[in-house]
């Protein structure tokens, strides 16, 4: 189950995650003063500010901040046990870095250091059992929503490519109801069955909690008064491309038609979300700027080193409301990689890429000197990648919408690059639009931020980088 919150769907599960281990995190605060109090080991000297409610509710801000980053509130998250131990043993490490920055800033949040290390060993203790629960728990029936299929056909078969367990965490598909006009499609026959004389009876029967309407062609085929019992009753009914845009954070191009985009919640353009949006992009890129400048500086040193000038790379790319501009990136491929002048796709263990290339490109350092093009308005900190003029007018010939993409500034980071792997051919600039355009309806500060903070799961577990 997933609802609405600041115009941007959160799965329920999720949601109640986060708030058990917020309680969890401060209660282990709160515990940690209380043992490090009764044994005497700290005194009121040196304890400092730290019983505030403003220092135990930062602190687990930042903490939560960190396990949002390496992905932990990712409901699509297939992570093993293990993997979520040592997601989590990383968030707390960066938490332990960041807290001291903080902590200089604002004084009156410190806490003191050994309240830190009995408050760790408590939380880390209470996220794990909570997180092997909750896996559990996920995995079954308490969280899910049962839901029925209206529709056998061409439209219904797009639910067979939600085959990952990951992809069905939100809810369960009891049956599909066949109905006149479905075109042929491949779907479970044992699944499949034809719409029952009344649907209303046939979904409180079976404990329905969403009719999804997948018909092919709905021209006085559908069910107008049971489907308004149901609705009135407290069932759910909702189309198809709605349904899989809420489960898989991406929109269905097979299945979208103009006047769906025209109608759609979304695509908003507001003044003062602009100029929001402008001001996050320039705060953001100018601390990013600050704190990466000596990484930035190491790497215009091993470039110059290794395969000398140019060492940046300014390249052809297109960017908002189809306006080109030069995006600026440290050079990671020898000075001939397109020596006959034709654009050419990356492609995995490229031989043109120098030693230091697949280095920076790995760890994304590579797209560092970005934040230049962000503080010039060229692009955003999140949003679309750019792509490069020549590959523009291939796709939008092949690809529907694909310039729709282009209604906002291209970004470092994105949601496709967080959502599907390096894109090197046509397929996959099409799954990647999806999420584009997922994107662009979606678009608020919340989003942008959580999109930001994951973008370090990319980094550190070099996901998709070529």
């Amino acid at each position: 189950m997933a609802i609405r919150l600041f115009d941007h769907y959160v799965h329920l599960p999720v949601l109640v995650l986060v708030i058990v281990e917020a309680v969890i995190v401060s209660l282990a605060l709160i515990l940690a003063h209380t043992i490090a109090d009764a044994s005497g080991l700290i005194s009121a000297s040196t304890r400092g500010a730290d019983r505030g409610f403003w220092s135990c509710g930062i602190t687990t801000v930042v903490l939560l901040c960190a396990m949002a980053a390496m992905g932990l509130y990712r409901i699509a998250l297939r992570a093993r046990y293990s993997g979520v131990l040592a997601r989590l043993f990383v968030a707390f490490v960066l938490t332990a870095v960041f807290l001291p920055f903080l902590y200089y800033v604002v004084p009156p949040l410190y806490i003191h250091p050994l309240v830190m290390l009995i408050s760790s060993g408590i939380a880390i203790t209470g996220l794990a059992a909570v997180r092997l629960g909750f896996l559990k728990l996920v995995d079954e029936s308490l969280f899910k929503r049962r839901v029925l299929v209206l529709g056998a056909g061409r439209r219904a078969e797009q639910f067979l490519k939600l085959r990952r367990m990951a992809d069905q965490r939100g809810f369960k598909l009891v049956r599909y109801l066949s109905m006149p006009g479905d075109e042929p499609a491949q779907l479970p026959e044992k699944r499949v069955q034809p719409i029952p004389d009344n649907l209303y009876d046939y979904a409180v029967e079976h404990r329905i909690d969403e009719i999804v309407i997948a018909v092919d062609d709905r021209r006085g085929t559908l069910p107008i008064r049971d489907l308004l019992e149901c609705r009135l009753d407290g069932i759910d009914v909702t189309d198809v491309i709605n349904f899989l845009e809420r489960e898989t954070g991406k929109i269905n191009l097979e299945l979208i038609r103009p006047s769906w985009l025209i109608f759609e919640n979304g695509f908003r353009r507001q003044l003062p979300r602009r100029v929001a949006q402008r001001i996050f992009d320039i705060v953001s890129s100018g601390i990013v700027l600050v704190l990466a400048s000596p990484i930035m500086l190491l790497t215009a040193i091993a470039i110059l080193i290794e395969d000398g000038r140019p060492i940046f790379y300014r390249q052809r790319r297109v960017g908002k409301n189809n306006v080109d501009f030069d995006v600026l990136k440290f050079r990671s491929m020898g000075k001939d990689a397109e020596a006959e002048g034709e654009a050419v796709w990356a492609k995995e263990d490229d031989d043109r890429i120098t030693r230091v290339g697949h280095i920076i490109r790995k760890l994304r350092i590579d797209e560092l000197p970005q934040v230049l093009n962000v503080l010039a308005g060229q692009m955003s900190v999140v949003g679309p990648r750019p792509e490069r003029p020549e590959f523009v007018e291939r796709l939008k010939e092949q690809l529907p919408y694909y310039m729709e993409r282009h209604r906002v500034r291209p970004g470092i980071t994105g949601w496709a690059q967080l959502c599907y792997p390096y894109g090197s051919s046509e397929k996959d600039a099409f799954e990647k639009l999806q999420f584009d355009l997922y994107y662009v309806k979606n678009r608020t500060l919340i989003f942008d931020f959580m999109i930001l903070l994951q973008t370090a799961e990319v980094v550190l577990w070099q996901k998709g980088a070529r």
